[in-house]
Order: C-alpha cells, then structure tokens, then sequence
C-alpha cells in the first residue's frame, strides 16, 4: 500500500479565477488535497477561452493553457447570482478546511461569503485572500493582471537594454508565481489550524509576493543610492562578468554563462583554449573584469558562435563554469532531465482528446500524485451536490433546470 499524499482528506473550495487563484489549487492538489474550483457557465473563466483549444476546436472545455493550469482542481457549476447558489456554495464550505478566492477586496463580502460568514459555517476555516495589493492600503482597489503586476512592482523598470527604455516583461509569469507561493501560505495555516484548532484569513498580496523579485536592485538601491535601470543580462549589481547569453551555431540558438568568481573565469578561459587576449592582468579579477564587460563579451561571443548550444555547454560545465544553453519551449519538450522528472505529462481528458500538461513540481518521497487535467465545466456537481450534500435526484434536476447548479 503507497503512503498517502501529505495533504491527503483535505478539501479546498477554490474561487480563484484566471491563473493564479487556480494554480494555488494546483499545487495544494499535486500535494494530495481535493480541490473544487466553483465557477459557472454564466460567465466563463478567461481562461477557458485562450487557445490552442483541441484538435483545433475552441470551446471553454478545450483549452489545453487552461487544461495545463488548472490540473489538480475539479470543478462544481454554481451561479453565484442565485440565492440558492450561494446557500450550496455555503454548504460545501462547511465541509472543507480552506476557501481560495483572488477577486477585489470586498467582492466576496458582496458575494455574501465574506470571512465572518465563512465562519458561520465552518468555524475553523481558512480563507486564502490573494488581491492584487492587499486589503488594506492606498491600493487596495486597484485592478491588475499578472502582466501589470510586474510594472507595478517596478520588475519592468529593469527589464531592457543597457541604456534603453525598459521592455515589460512579456509573460504573467507573476500568476503562478503568485499561485506557488501562496500554496505554501495556505500550508502554514493548515499547520496552524491542526496545532490550535484556529482557522484564520489570510491577506496574501500579489504585489508584495512578485516584489521579492527586484530585492537584489532593492538592496543597492538602499546601500548604494543607486536606482536601478535596464542591464540587457548582466549581473543585476554589476558584480559579475561575463554575464549574459552569447550566440552559438545554428538558428536562434544561444547559451547562457555566468562568471562571478575568479576561478570560474580562470575555468573559462582554460575551455577557450586560453587565448593570449584572455590573459591581460586586469581580467583576472571580477573588478576589471566588470570595467571591460562590453568587449569580454564581444571576445566571447566570438567563440561561442562556432560551437553547438549544448556540447559547449557540457564542456563549460567541466570545467566549473555556469552555463547552460537557452532553451526554447520545443526545447523543453524534449529535455532528457525534464522527461526523467516527469515535468510534462502526456495524459487524457475527460472528453477523450490527449494533451501534454505539468507534472507535479512539488514532489515528495513517499507518495506519488495522479495528476489530471484541468476540469469540464461542473464536472465533478453530481458526486459533489448528490453524495457530499446528499441533494435528492429530484431536488438536483430542478437546481440543475433553473440554473442554479449551471
């Protein structure tokens, strides 16, 4: 008999909605809890609507970017519009140890689910609030995606070329990065909840999670006066060089190398054949190194244009170096070290069409998840409204025709 996930016979009801609220319930799910995302067809997650859609038919149960990242949540159909909806919405919150909710402040209050009454049903519940800048504050209303996220952190203010404006960062990548951590949040407060028999509201800011991020350009910006600006790839303090990505043979391909220690670059410069520029005085050291980073790195990319992404990269590695081709998402694909971890998984939805989604990245040594697909739309409202609640068939076919359960 395997040993069961840590997170084994705990529920969660998930309002969160587009990436990250979602993805909070991923990893709780990966970790063994069962997740129910609530949601409706009367208004359909974006989500559900970002192609590719499978076999190239779109529809809200198709998208295989919303299939990727919600697996791990199931899904029950209510329209929180309805009176009766939010009762069942309340009945099934008495039966779970967590509530995740990523709307405004103030929107599940006005939904009529704020923590007191949340409490009313389940007086040791958690409920996981992840507003964009929390609940209290001058910005406490202000309305973001994963996207504007970054600006408002001052991420973006970094990202760019030496000496040009900033670039935004093109991906939401603060949506699951957002959703990961809060994950772990919620894990405290379950250690919590079991130590003290307390639940407890949690007041988890998205801008304040993403804003770890910029804590290299924080800290000298504190020691140091100095605001940070665009640096291409170089080292965030300019501690380091070389420190970017150089081009190698082939289309587009480019590989990364990081040198910060003198040793490193003395191992650098040993796989470059030690070519007799490499060896002026003033590139032994990191300072001198740093004073001359525009022609060190025209020098090596010079060399590295030759050579395939990944044999070099092997090679730099042997020899103590920090390197690593870029990989592209075909890339990934493909990788043997991300096959053998089991980082994407083929598998089959509910509607019979295969897809590749995320493994599990929280993996533990005892216990082996199942991870599935992200849900059709009420998937799981007959075990969860006729078993867990123990709704009459009858009783269920009504909520089921007036669009409650919907």
């Amino acid at each position: 008999m395997t040993n069961p996930l840590p997170l084994k016979g705990i529920r969660v009801v998930n309002f969160g909605w587009v990436w990250a609220g979602p993805v909070v319930g991923q990893t709780l799910g990966f970790l063994g809890a069962e997740v129910l995302k609530i949601e409706s067809a009367a208004r359909v997650d974006m989500t559900r609507n970002l192609p590719p859609f499978a076999d190239g038919v779109p529809g809200p149960n198709r998208s295989l970017s919303n299939h990727a990242c919600w697996a791990g949540n199931g899904s029950v159909s209510l329209n929180l519009k309805e009176p009766e909806a939010l009762e069942l919405a309340l009945r099934l919150i008495a039966t779970a140890d967590v509530v995740v909710e990523n709307f405004g402040p103030g929107v599940m209050e006005r939904l009529g689910l704020g923590y007191e009454r949340l409490r009313e049903a389940r007086p040791d519940i958690i409920l996981f609030s992840m507003p964009a800048a929390g609940l209290s504050g001058p910005l406490e209303h202000v309305r973001t995606y994963g996207l504007s996220l970054t600006s408002l952190t001052g991420l973006d203010s970094l990202v760019g070329y030496v000496g040009g404006d900033p670039i935004p960062v093109e991906n939401a990548f603060s949506d699951p990065y957002a959703g990961i951590f809060g994950a772990f949040a919620v894990l405290t407060a379950l250690n919590h909840q079991r130590n003290s028999g307390e639940g407890q509201h949690i007041d988890f800011s998205q801008q304040e999670a993403v804003m770890q991020m910029v804590g290299p350009a924080y800290m000298d910006y504190v020691l140091n006066g100095r605001s940070g600006s665009p640096k291409s790839n170089r080292h965030p303090t300019n501690a380091a060089a070389p420190h970017g990505v150089f081009p190698c043979r082939g289309d587009d391909r480019w590989i990364s190398i990081a040198v910060c220690r003198d040793d490193e670059w003395q191992g650098l410069v040993a796989a470059m054949g030690s070519p007799d520029w490499a060896a002026a005085p003033e590139l032994s050291t990191a300072p001198g190194r740093v004073s001359r980073i525009d022609e060190l790195h025209e020098r090596i990319a010079a060399w590295t244009c030759e050579s395939d992404d990944h044999e070099l990269a092997a090679r730099l590695q042997e020899h103590g170096v920090a390197a690593s081709p870029v990989l592209n998402v075909g890339d990934l694909l493909h990788d043997p070290h991300y096959t053998a971890r089991g980082t994407f998984i083929a598998v089959t939805h509910p509607l019979g069409f295969r897809e590749t989604i995320y493994g599990a990245y929280v993996k533990t040594s005892r216990s082996r998840p199942e991870v599935c697909p992200g849900p059709a739309i009420g998937q799981d409202n007959e075990r969860v409204f006729k078993g867990l609640l123990g709704i009459p068939d009858a009783e269920y076919e009504r909520l089921t025709r007036d669009r409650i359960i919907y």
